[in-house]
C-alpha cells in the first residue's frame, strides 16, 4: 500500500480533515464520502510533526459520529508492508485512534490492538496503548507476552509512572513484573536536593564568562549563572555560540536568555536585522517582550514564514503580534489558521485572534470546540459564545472521559 501523504487544499473537506480543523468535523456528517477521507487520514498520517500534533481523538470521534467500522484501520495495521516498512510512525496514528475509540466506549477496537500487540512489527507501541487504557479486562492473558519480550530495563520503564491496575494485575502473576514494581521509586518520595558547586555565585561575570567559553560540563552551569544574573556578557556569548552549529552550550544560552526581559530588546533588535545567526533568538525575545515599534518586523517575519509555508518559523511572530494586539495581523492570522498543516500552531493563532479581534475570533472559537488540538479546544471552551449548538458541544466535552482534564474543566466552568 502506498502511504505517501498528498496534502489536499485547505478549501476541501479532505484537506481540512488532514489539518484536523474543527470545521471539517462539524460538516463531515453531511458530506458523502467523508468516512473514506477519515480512513485515508489514518492510513496516511498527515501530521507535519508527529511528536507534537494530536489527531487520535479527533479521528476517533469522527469514526463514532459517522458510525464507521474499525476494519479498515485494522487492515492498514496488518498490511503486508508492516514488517518491511522502515517508517517508525506507520501505524502510530492507527493505534492512537483505536485506543481513543475504546475510551469512547467502542470496546471492539481493543481486539485489533491486542492482535497487533501479539503479531505486529510495532507491538511495543500497541502494548503501551493497551496499558495506558488502565483496564485489566482488555489485557487479560498478555502478561506472558510481556514477561517473554521485555528485559529488565524495559520492565522498569513499563512500570514507571502512576499506579496502573493493568501492571498490578500482571505483577500478581509474574515475579519479574512484581520485582520491577518493587524497584520503582516511591511516588512522592523527596528527591535529593540538587546542590551547586560552592563558590559559583561568588565568581565575577568575567570569571564566569571565561568558564562558559571552555565548553565543558562546568560551562553549562556558568551560562545558567550568568542568565540568573541577567548579565549583559551572556548576550556577547550568544553572538559567539549561536551562529555555530547547534550544541549543548548554544542550547544552554538560549534557555538562559529566555527570561531576560525587556533589557535584552536593544540587542534583539540588532540581531533581527543583522543576519548574524542570532535571528531565531531575537524573534523569541521580541515575541515575548517587544513593543509596538517591533510590529512591522514581526509582520514581515510572519508574512515571509507563511509564504515559505514554514509553520515553525511562524510561531514566534504570531505569539508576539497577539501579545501586542496588532490588528493589522488579523488577515495573516486567519490565513495561518486555515492553511497551516502544523496543528500545534493553532492554539497560538487562536490566542492571537481573541486578543487582536475578539469579534472576528468568535467564529474561530466556535470551530475550535471541534479542533484536533487540546490547546485549541481549551481556549475555545473558555471563550466561544454560548449558543444552543455550543452548549451541546460543551456538554459533550465536559462529560467525555476521553477528553483532556483541563478541557473538561473549562467546559464545565462555562456551563455553570
Amino acid at each position: 500500500m502506498n502511504n505517501e501523504v498528498v496534502l489536499e487544499s485547505a478549501g476541501t473537506l479532505h484537506g481540512q480533515l488532514q489539518r484536523g480543523l474543527g470545521r471539517a468535523a462539524r460538516r463531515a456528517a453531511d458530506k458523502p464520502g467523508a468516512g473514506e477521507y477519515v480512513f485515508d487520514c489514518v492510513r496516511r498520517d498527515p501530521r507535519w510533526d508527529h511528536q507534537c500534533e494530536a489527531r487520535g481523538l479527533y479521528y476517533a470521534r469522527l469514526v463514532v459520529d459517522l458510525e464507521l467500522p474499525t476494519g479498515p484501520i485494522a487492515e492498514h495495521m496488518f498490511d503486508s508492508a508492516d514488517h518491511a516498512d522502515p517508517d517508525d510512525w506507520r501505524v502510530q496514528l492507527a493505534l492512537d485512534v483505536l485506543a481513543d475509540l475504546v475510551r469512547l466506549s467502542r470496546r471492539e477496537a481493543a481486539t485489533p490492538l491486542r492482535e497487533y500487540a501479539e503479531d505486529g512489527a510495532h507491538w511495543f507501541d500497541a502494548l503501551d496503548a493497551l496499558v495506558a487504557l488502565r483496564d485489566p479486562a482488555l489485557t487479560e492473558g498478555m502478561d506472558g507476552l510481556v514477561d517473554a519480550r521485555y528485559d529488565d530495563d524495559a520492565l522498569d520503564s513499563l512500570v514507571r509512572g502512576p499506579d496502573n491496575p493493568v501492571i498490578e494485575s500482571w505483577a500478581a502473576r509474574r515475579p519479574r513484573i512484581r520485582a520491577a514494581l518493587a524497584r520503582r521509586p516511591e511516588a512522592g518520595r523527596p528527591r535529593r536536593p540538587v546542590t551547586t558547586k560552592p563558590g559559583r555565585s561568588e565568581r565575577t561575570e568575567t570569571e564566569l564568562l571565561e568558564i562558559a567559553r571552555r565548553r565543558d560540563d562546568e560551562a553549562v552551569a556558568a551560562i545558567f549563572e550568568l542568565g540568573r544574573r541577567r548579565a549583559s556578557v551572556l548576550l556577547d556569548l550568544a553572538e559567539e555560540l549561536l551562529p555555530q552549529r547547534p550544541s549543548r552550550w548554544g542550547g544552554a544560552v538560549c534557555r538562559a536568555l529566555r527570561d531576560y526581559g525587556p533589557e535584552a530588546l536593544p540587542r534583539a533588535r540588532s540581531w533581527a536585522t543583522s543576519h548574524n545567526g542570532c535571528e531565531d533568538m531575537a524573534l523569541r525575545i521580541l515575541a515575548r517582550y517587544g513593543t509596538r515599534q517591533d510590529i512591522p518586523l514581526l509582520m514581515s517575519e510572519l508574512r515571509d514564514a507563511l509564504h515559505r509555508r514554514d509553520w515553525a518559523d511562524a510561531a514566534d511572530p504570531i505569539e508576539g503580534l497577539g501579545r501586542l494586539r496588532a490588528g493589522e495581523a488579523v488577515p495573516l492570522l486567519k490565513t495561518a489558521w486555515t492553511e497551516s498543516t502544523y496543528a500545534y500552531l493553532r492554539p497560538r493563532v487562536l490566542t492571537a485572534l481573541t486578543r487582536t479581534a475578539p469579534h472576528t475570533a468568535e467564529s474561530y472559537t466556535v470551530e475550535g470546540l471541534w479542533d484536533c488540538e487540546e490547546g485549541v479546544r481549551g481556549i475555545a471552551a473558555q471563550t466561544a459564545p454560548l449558543t444552543s449548538e455550543t452548549r451541546v458541544r460543551l456538554q459533550r466535552l465536559h462529560h467525555d472521559t476521553a477528553e483532556e482534564a483541563d478541557v473538561r474543566a473549562a467546559a464545565a466552568a462555562r456551563l455553570i
